[in-house]
Formats: C-alpha cells, structure tokens, sequence
C-alpha cells in the first residue's frame, strides 16, 4: 500500500502473518480497528501487551496459561489416570470445548517429521513417558490427526509405552455425525468400515 503511513503499513504487514489472514483480510481488519480505535484497537492493544508479558506454557502439559501450571494441571478433580495427546494447544482447546473429556492433557508441540527432521527429542514425549511413570497414569488416549505425521507419531507413542502397564487408546474415526457418505472422501469411509460396531 504506497499511499498509507509506514506505520499502518506495518500493521497491515504484521497482521498479515496471521493464519487465515491475507493482505487483504488484514487491511480490511486495520481499517476496521483505525475507524474503531476507541472500542477495539486501543483495548486489542492492551490486551495484546498483557499476554504478551503473562501469556506461558504450562511446564507440564504444553498448555498455554498464565502460571506456571495450567488450570487443568493444577485442578485435583482431572487426576483421574487419563492423558489425553494432543498435537497442539488449538487441538487442546477444541477438546476442551466439546467438554466430553474430564481428564488432563499432553500437548507434543507437532508431529514427528523425516522430511522437516523432527525427532522425539524436539517433540514433548520424552515429558509424556514421564509423566505416565510418575502419575500414575491408566490410560492414553491418542488424539492426533489423521495424518501421516500424525499417525507415524501415534503409533511411536504407543511403542515407547508398551510394556508401561497403561492403556494406549486413540479416537474414533470415521463418519462425523450429520456427514452423509456421498460427501466423505475414501480414506474417512475406509477408517470409518473399520471401527464399525454392533448396533
């Protein structure tokens, strides 16, 4: 944008970094906020410089929070033996919205990767094979993507804990409810035959 102040250039070109934001989608979002400045840019600012200072990943799970601990990792009712993994926090909270699960988390941080050289060690799981020795962990349930990465990685878990005495699980997959056959692509019709059950 020749015609805008550097400055507004270079919000644009920052905000454009932002997944699912383009140059354009970020200019309309700046022009937006400069029209709005009282009710949305100065508070986004604000709220922006707070994170910045608190925002932390829990030391345990991979969280983001404010303390050291998140507040799952710090609430006693979700030590109930269940560790649910996770690639990432956004996967994390996704979970957590569903509300359906009641133990704690472990966010890995990505995918093991032979093309991007990303091994165990870059990954959170030696943290995870701690903490299933040292939680008393009964179960893990493995909620990655249904990658190649993701599943190569699942399956390396589930290796580094046979033997471990817990139960290594994963979720289901397949048909979404409200999905109709005819929209789904092969490999989700395929995963899904195969966790079929009785009615």
């Amino acid at each position: 944008m020749a015609d805008a102040p550097k400055d507004i250039e270079a919000l644009i070109e920052i905000m454009a970094r932002l997944p699912g934001l383009g140059p354009r989608s970020a200019r309309r979002a700046v022009l937006q906020m400069i029209k709005k400045r009282g009710a949305l840019m100065r508070p986004l600012a604000e709220t922006m410089a707070r994170v910045a200072e608190t925002a932390r990943e829990c030391l345990n799970c991979g969280n983001i929070g404010t303390a050291d601990l998140c507040p799952i990792c710090s609430d006693d009712r979700r030590a109930n033996g269940l560790i649910c993994v996770v690639e990432d926090v956004a996967d994390l909270w996704a979970m957590e919205r569903g509300g359906a699960f009641g133990g704690r988390y472990h966010v890995l941080g990505g995918t093991l990767s032979a093309l991007d050289d990303i091994g165990p060690e870059d990954l959170r799981i030696p943290r995870l094979l701690d903490r299933v020795t040292g939680e008393g962990v009964s179960e893990v349930i493995l909620a990655l993507n249904a990658t190649v990465d993701g599943q190569t990685t699942a399956h390396y878990i589930a290796d580094a804990l046979e033997g471990a005495g817990v139960a290594v699980t994963s979720l289901a997959q397949g048909v979404p409810i409200g999905g109709e056959l005819d929209y789904l692509d092969d490999g989700t019709i395929s995963a899904a035959l195969r966790a079929r059950k009785a009615v």
